[in-house]
């Protein structure tokens, strides 16, 4: 794990083959279901939004998720865009600057090796930057053990 002001990095080995690991990145309904997050009948497609009501027990049902999808590059890289620990819903978020998320997957023997990298914090606005930053360290810890139940009982 590297952290710093602007970043958060982190890398899992999933004991599932690259392919199944790719699917649940980048079929919408199945990243919703491992992120906690309802994209029933959305599609992930390069420089269109999707939206949904976060499911999970993370505490925010009433949250929404939104994010701007950057690229996809089959069975390599995701990445969206997005607003990190948006979770106040009295708080319009749509002036802030949005943090990348990249996820790059690399088939290694024992299965896939995914990275995931959240980047721009350092343009959040300073009253919420340390907050999201750790929030967001947690957050995608949880969502990497998500992520291994998901591909490893699908």
């Amino acid at each position: 794990m590297t952290l710093s002001t602007d970043r958060i990095e982190k890398e899992i080995l999933l004991r599932a083959p690259r392919d199944r690991v790719w699917r649940a990145l980048s079929n919408a309904e199945e990243f919703g279901n491992w992120f906690g997050v309802d994209l029933k009948g959305q599609s992930f497609r390069a420089g269109e939004q999707v939206r949904g009501r976060f499911t999970g027990s993370c505490g925010h049902l009433r949250v929404m998720f939104a994010a701007i999808i950057v690229e996809i590059t089959p069975q390599r890289l995701f990445s969206y865009l997005w607003h990190p620990y948006a979770v106040d819903s009295t708080i319009d978020y749509s002036g802030e600057e949005m943090t990348l998320v990249v996820m790059k997957l690399a088939a290694v023997d024992e299965g896939t090796r995914l990275t995931v990298v959240e980047s721009g914090f350092d343009k959040v606005p300073a009253a919420r930057r340390a907050e999201a930053l750790r929030m967001n360290t947690g957050g995608w810890e949880a969502q990497l053990q998500n992520i291994t139940d998901y591909v490893s009982a699908h």
